[in-house]
């Protein structure tokens, strides 16, 4: 079989997709690589973690999806996970607050659009704080699922997408029907990256050409 055996319609598209991402994140600051596969997303994160550094990991699916939690003990990280189920629910929330003072903040996005901009919402605030702010390192892994062509494309995904099935997934209802009012505790926080934070030393995009998460 030749290696060089051209890729299939859709991996050609979502792969050109990513890669125009990633070079759009670059522009902006961002520490952004392209990983074909999970595994790769993988490698890439942990070169990014300095040997003995503390991580906090955000509430994602993605990084669950990778399998990068055991890896990181393995290694002897210090690791902040509030949805860690060994946990005792006081446990959890020491866990949530330790993150924001880690070295590390590992997470995924809801969004990110072909020109660089990360898109997130979240109820408490808790992920986007320690992604913004706190850890001197911040590392956002995401699937060629969440790549949009601008922030108005991003929100919708989120709004009408993402947010119902997460909170579906947290045994919650999310009722699309609610007025104003009540749509805003769901979409309490909405936060918009177009370029790299100043107070971070590194913040680094790995956009995978896998689907990932929600």
């Amino acid at each position: 079989m030749s290696e060089n055996k051209p890729l299939d319609p859709q991996t050609w598209f979502h792969t050109k997709r990513a890669k125009a991402c990633v070079e759009a994140l670059s522009k902006v600051g961002f520490t952004a690589v392209y990983a074909a596969t999970k595994e790769e997303a993988v490698k890439a994160v942990l070169e990014h973690i300095p040997e003995g550094a503390s991580v906090g990991i955000g509430g994602s699916v993605t990084i669950r999806d990778l399998g990068i939690h055991e890896a990181l003990k393995n290694r002897g990280h210090a690791v902040y996970d509030h949805w860690d189920t060994s946990l005792s629910r006081e446990e959890r929330a020491k866990a949530r607050d330790s993150q924001i003072a880690a070295d590390v903040f590992l997470s995924s996005t809801n969004a990110v659009t072909m020109n660089g901009t990360l898109i997130n919402i979240d109820g408490t605030g808790n992920r986007v704080a320690s992604m913004i702010f706190g850890p001197k390192i911040s590392i956002v892994v995401c699937g060629y699922n969440k790549i949009v062509s601008d922030v108005e494309e991003g929100l919708a995904r989120v709004r009408s997408y993402a947010a119902p099935i997460n909170y579906k997934r947290l045994g919650l209802e999310f009722d699309e029907n609610a007025g104003d009012v009540e749509k805003a505790k769901f979409y309490a926080i909405t936060t918009m990256l177009a370029a790299k934070p100043g107070g971070k030393e590194k913040f680094v995009v790995v956009v995978v050409g896998e689907r990932l998460g929600y």
